[in-house]
């Protein structure tokens, strides 16, 4: 069997792998799936540049991305392998770069020549390195969280809503600006059959942290001058423009063997430490070019903050997981590949656009009016691979069992627009916050009070011992009374919804009687009035209703009542923000501190 067909297996067995086990990333696979819910996130943790960068940024390794060693290992013997063998990504552009490959073999030969552009992907590498003294963001160009995060949030979710295949991609999901994460992954695509693996060989940082490390493998490719005639065939098929025709550039050879099958003269060899007089053993960088790169990187932390989102400028919409780390903390971990977002079960989890900050862009936040925090579930955690999110257990979020002193895991709090709740606003009665909140002892509770009804204020045209006949109150002195115009039983007491009038006693004082029923102008109570009405007398018909109120001390931040709310639009009547969440509650700094234990 030909080695470009062992490779072309391996490429297809690991897309195969990386298709399935994000497909599989749900909350039935955590539930019931132990020996597959340890691996879902198995390309991500193998991706050495996640490992060092969090490294770096945390001074930890996490014990996932210990496996990254075997591709660091790999790459010392056999150079990128990873790139060329194994990573979904590449095995997409590749694929891609095939299928629309329209050119002659000369002008193949002549458009896989190494270009200057090839370099970039090298600065950026520097620049996002530098940066990481108080920033992570090799999120935003690394392949395997591109490629997570384009799954998750564009392309699965595009599926989903196709009517056909609901049925085999799950229910139908939707993320904020999934349509701008798809353009990129499309136009990223779209750029392959004019630059054939465009993305590995211009932008991909971790292609470059790889690169080099290849000048140092032990079997690389050598070409056999005295047995090459300069036919330029090698390079025809080169996935990474190494030019193995000339100087072999081994930084840019991503070990895919179509030279050796290519050169009708045997000329091209793959051997244990070939002499490195004919090769390019580092890529080519200018001294200039470093340094504005790593200028770049230095001021980018700062360019990012500038707007003070992530300290004393944060939003309270920007509402983390349960189990993130504090904000700076979370930012120093999170590399925005989207693994949270797609195994959340409610949909409630988005990528951010610029709520947080530049810094932020695309880390995960809630979403209330999306969906709500499942207070059973804890997938979310499960499934980061850098630690931004910690693992929890059930007992942990809901603060039973063993950690019933130290309380839940509090996300935020609730807060009510009483311009916009109906009991407050409208004196309509409502509930559905209260019913719908999870925590027990509710953290949502009903005060009731006595509200007066618009128009509400009357006169006494006469009385019994438990009827009162009113009018209109007088609009000014010297106005004749009007006769009154109730609408029939509208006064009646209803299940969640009861009436009452109030009447002042000369002295001052009033006395309220709920109503029983009512006619077009005459009210019956239940009992009997104290002291007979007399003709003149102010009366208020009034509504007894439940004002929701919340008791922060128990209250989650779960975001069930802000999605159960039946006020529409996009602000709901009763809301959750981000004060009050523990994850903040042990750093004294103001700026940091976003708890109610300042």
């Amino acid at each position: 069997m030909r080695i470009t067909t062992v490779r072309v297996i391996s490429q297809t067995f690991f897309f195969v792998l990386f298709a399935v086990l994000i497909g599989r990333c749900t909350l039935i696979t955590i539930d019931h799936r132990p020996l597959l819910r340890d691996h879902l996130s198995t390309f991500l943790e193998i991706d050495p540049l996640i490992a060092l960068s969090t490294a770096v940024t945390t001074h930890t390794i996490y014990r996932g991305l210990v496996w990254s060693l075997a591709v660091l290992v790999g790459t010392l013997l056999i150079g990128r392998v990873f790139c060329g063998w194994v990573c979904p990504f590449g095995a997409m552009h590749h694929l891609t770069g095939w299928l629309f490959d329209w050119r002659k073999t000369k002008q193949r030969i002549d458009a896989n020549r190494y270009r200057r552009i090839y370099q970039l992907k090298y600065y950026l590498l520097i620049g996002m390195a530098v940066a990481m003294i108080g920033t992570l963001q090799i999120g935003l160009l690394d392949p395997i969280c591109t490629v997570h995060r384009s799954v998750t949030v564009s392309v699965l979710p595009a599926l989903n809503h196709n009517p056909l295949a609901v049925r085999w991609f799950g229910d139908p999901r939707i993320h904020e600006l999934g349509w701008v994460i798809g353009a990129i992954l499309l136009t990223l695509i779209v750029m392959n059959p004019h630059v054939y693996r465009f993305f590995c060989r211009v932008l991909c940082p971790l292609g470059a942290l790889l690169g080099l490390l290849s000048r140092f493998a032990l079997w690389r490719i050598e070409r056999d001058r005295h047995r090459c005639v300069d036919c330029g065939l090698c390079r025809a098929h080169c996935e990474g423009a190494c030019d193995p025709d000339t100087q072999i550039r081994a930084a840019e050879c991503l070990v895919c063997f179509n030279c050796l099958e290519d050169c009708p003269h045997q000329a091209v060899r793959f051997r244990f430490l070939p002499s490195r007089r004919h090769e390019v053993t580092g890529p080519d960088l200018s001294r200039r070019g470093v340094l504005t790169a790593a200028v770049a990187g230095a001021g980018t932390l700062s360019w990012m903050r500038l707007d003070g989102s992530s300290t004393r400028n944060f939003r309270a919409t920007v509402i983390r997981p349960p189990g993130a780390v504090e904000e700076l903390e979370f930012l120093k971990r999170c590399v925005k590949c989207g693994q949270c977002i797609r195994v959340c079960p409610t949909n409630v989890l988005q990528p951010d656009w610029m709520r947080s900050g530049l810094e932020g862009l695309w880390t995960p936040v809630m979403n209330y009016r999306i969906g709500y925090c499942e207070p059973n579930c804890t997938a979310c955690g499960q499934v980061c691979p850098t630690g931004a999110i910690q693992r929890l257990t059930i007992d942990r979020k809901r603060g039973q069992g063993t950690y019933a002193d130290a309380g839940p895991v509090r996300m935020g709090s609730a807060h009510f627009d009483v311009g916009r709740c109906l009991p407050w606003a409208k004196n309509m009665p409502c509930l559905v916050c209260e019913e719908n909140c999870p925590v027990s002892p509710k953290a949502i509770y009903t005060e009731r009070r006595l509200q007066v009804l618009r128009d509400g204020k009357k006169q006494v045209a006469s009385a019994t011992e438990n009827t009162a006949t009113l009018c209109e109150w007088p609009g000014g002195p010297g106005d004749s009374p009007q006769a009154c115009r109730l609408e029939p039983g509208s006064l009646a007491p209803k299940t969640d919804q009861s009436f009452h009038i109030s009447l002042r006693r000369p002295d001052g004082t009033f006395e309220t009687h709920p109503i029983r029923s009512n006619t077009a102008d005459t009210v019956s109570i239940d009992g009997r009035f104290a002291l007979r009405p007399q003709a003149g007398t102010m009366a208020l018909l009034m509504t007894e209703l439940g004002l929701p109120k919340v008791d922060v001390g128990r209250c989650t931040g779960c975001g069930v009542c802000e999605y159960k709310c039946v006020v529409a639009g996009d602000q709901r009547a009763v809301y959750v923000m981000a004060v009050g969440e523990t994850r903040s509650q042990g750093y004294p700094e103001e700026h940091r501190n976003r708890s109610l234990r300042l």
